[in-house]
């Protein structure tokens, strides 16, 4: 995080189960950059979903 950002604090949300298929090959992509990341895969994967989501709202027109 750069100087001067504020990590921004989402209230706790009730989270749903989901059962995500992936290849092993994806499944190892992803642990290894969760760990460097210092996250759990679960985490890095709604990260990156989240992350995903917010992009596609800003370019919406």
């Amino acid at each position: 995080m750069a100087k001067g950002d504020k990590q921004r604090e989402e209230p706790p949300q009730e989270r749903k189960p989901f059962l995500l298929r992936l290849s092993p090959e994806l499944m190892d992509e992803l642990r290894c950059w969760a760990n460097q990341d210092l996250r759990s895969l679960n985490s890095h994967i709604e990260f990156l979903l989240r992350d995903a989501v917010a992009r596609r709202r800003r370019s919406k027109p």
